[in-house]
Order: structure tokens, then sequence, then C-alpha cells
């Protein structure tokens, strides 16, 4: 089997740095169609097919210098070198550059951290678009997609805006985020945070038990290749009753198989079901509006711009996102 080491020698060229610091923005991104189980634990290769959003600005900026010392900060708080997030980092960063190099790591969300809103994988996507510059490797982006995957496999999508979908090839050198070409400039993605605290269980680890002692794990990634394909179709045709029915099953149907396992995993709250009633009060009440909710209590809203104005007065928390909208010094 191959392993992280030999994988990274195949897609690029260890070398000295070519300047002292470098700085990279990445999206973080939202599964319509969810990344939920491995195939491949090494390479963080998925069980089934995925499709993404993009989130537009909402995402991660990263910077990375030459240092004395291995250092990392989050959002201006000095990360522990005990704690995962730094461990995780530098197994990252020693994977992609010489171990005799000592890093200072900036890194600044405008998204919650750690609370199912995909910020380990705009994170990834960021530091390694960086490390890119820093490096002058000139990789492409399907390059820079499989390397971000092993920091955080849903990585491999936040090196693109709009619809990304990732496959489910055996090939480790295939295993990378695929831009469609689709643009709906009328989509617009609600957040609603209702924790934005850390969740108690890694997706990840989440992920893993699911996998491993839920007895319709199986069935679950049969109905997700099918529903990866009826979400390709209702990007293609922009169809919206129909992207929207289908992402919504798609994550209530994750959550359900992680209610399975055992023991189970709840991630929502009491908020959240609040909202979920509502959402579908909404429709019951001609409102096209859909919801998919991620590891975490959180859920986000998919709805048109044309019903923008009642959307947000029955969610006055509701935090919108129009995922075309250009976004300034974007330069993967």
């Amino acid at each position: 089997m191959v392993n992280k080491k030999s994988y990274v020698a195949q897609l690029i060229s260890l070398k000295k740095p070519a300047v002292t610091s470098a700085s990279a923005f990445a999206p973080a991104n939202i599964a319509l169609c969810k990344y939920w189980g491995k195939k491949n634990l090494e390479l963080n290769l998925p069980t089934t097919p995925s499709l993404s959003i993009s989130l537009g600005n909402r995402g991660s900026n990263v910077n990375i210098s030459i240092a004395a010392q291995n250092y990392l900060s989050i959002n201006n708080q000095v990360v522990a070198s005990t704690s995962t997030a730094f461990k995780r980092t530098f197994d990252f960063l020693n994977l992609l550059a010489p171990n005799d190099i000592k890093f200072a790591v900036q890194s600044s969300n405008n998204i919650p951290t750690g609370a199912g809103l995909a910020s380990s994988a705009s994170y990834f996507a960021a530091l390694t678009l960086a490390l890119n510059k820093l490096y002058n490797w000139q990789a492409p982006l399907t390059t820079l997609s499989c390397l971000a995957r092993l920091g955080s496999g849903s990585a491999c999508r936040s090196l693109y805006h709009g619809f990304v979908k990732w496959l489910n090839c055996d090939d480790p050198l295939q295993s990378y985020g695929i831009p469609l070409t689709t643009s709906w400039e009328e989509l617009r993605i609600g957040l609603l945070i209702f924790d934005p605290t850390q969740k108690s269980i890694s997706s990840r680890q989440a992920m893993l038990h699911t996998q491993s002692t839920s007895p319709f794990y199986k069935s679950w990634c049969e109905n997700s290749i099918k529903d990866f394909e009826i979400l390709h179709s209702a990007i293609n045709q922009k169809n919206f009753q129909l992207l929207g029915e289908t992402a919504e099953y798609n994550t209530f149907s994750l959550h359900a198989v992680m209610l399975s396992a055992r023991p189970a995993i709840i991630y929502s709250k009491p908020s959240t079901l609040h909202a979920i009633e509502k959402v579908h009060e909404l429709r019951c009440n001609g409102v096209q509006v859909y919801l998919t909710q991620d590891a975490g209590p959180n859920l986000k809203l998919l709805f048109l711009e044309k019903d923008l104005a009642y959307i947000s007065n029955f969610f006055s928390e509701l935090e919108v996102v129009s995922p075309f909208a250009k976004v300034d010094n974007w330069a993967p």
C-alpha cells in the first residue's frame, strides 16, 4: 500500500523555500452530497462521491513563514503544541516540507472553527495554497487538491469556488476536487449558527465510528451514490426543487445512519430541531427553502434570491452567503 510520504513524492519535489513567507485564502465548502467514510485511511480516499458548494468569501486566510520554532495561532489565539490542531498542522507540514525547517502559521477564519462549517477544509486548502507560493512548486490545482486532501478530505473541494465534485476513484492520483462549470447567480446559502463552539466529537472520529459500527452504513453508501447523480443532474438543469429535496434527503440520511451507530452520534440540539420545523413550515406555506446539516448542530439553508427578504424575516439571525459573487483577491 502507498504511504503518505511516497504519495507526496509522486506529486511534488521537496526543495528549499523560494521566499520567507506566503499567504493564501480558501473558501469553506458545504457538501450537498456528503463525504462520510474512507476506503483508504492513509490517503483519505472516500467510500462515496460527494458534491459541494463553496461559501464565497467565508473561509480561512493563512499566512505561513519560516521561523525559529513551530508556532500556530488561530484567530489571534496561540494554539498549544499539545493540541490536536497543532499536531494535525505540523504532521501535514512535515509531509510537504523538509523536517528541519520550522514554521509559524497564522490562520484567521471568518466562520466558526470546528463547529460543522468545514473550517478544517478551508484551513488545509489555504495552507496548501500558501505552501505552493512559499516553495514555488507552480503545481496545478489538481495536484494541490490531492495534497490538501491529506490534511482534511473535504479540503480537496475548497481549492475552488462554486460547485465542486469529488469522485470515489481508487487511484489516489485521480482523487481531487473537480469544479463544475455551472454558475447559479440566484442561489443563496443561509447560515444558521446556534452553537459556534467546537463540537465534542470531530468529523473524522464520527465518520470512522459510523463506518465501523452502523449496520446501515452500506445502505447509506448505496443511496448516497444515487443522490450524487441526482444532484449533478439538478445542477446541470438548474432545477432548484430537485437540488433542495435531494440535498435535504442526503442530510437526513446521514444523520439517521449516525443515530444507528453504537453508541449513537447526535449533533442536533433543540435549536436545530426547532429550526428544521420552521423550514418545513415555510415550505408548507409555499416558500422554496431547504436545509443541509453537517457534523454539528448548525444548519445551512438553500434558497433563491427572490425569497431572501421573506426568509431573512423568518430567521432574524440568518447569515446570507452569495456563493457565486466575486471574491476580492482570490488567486489560487
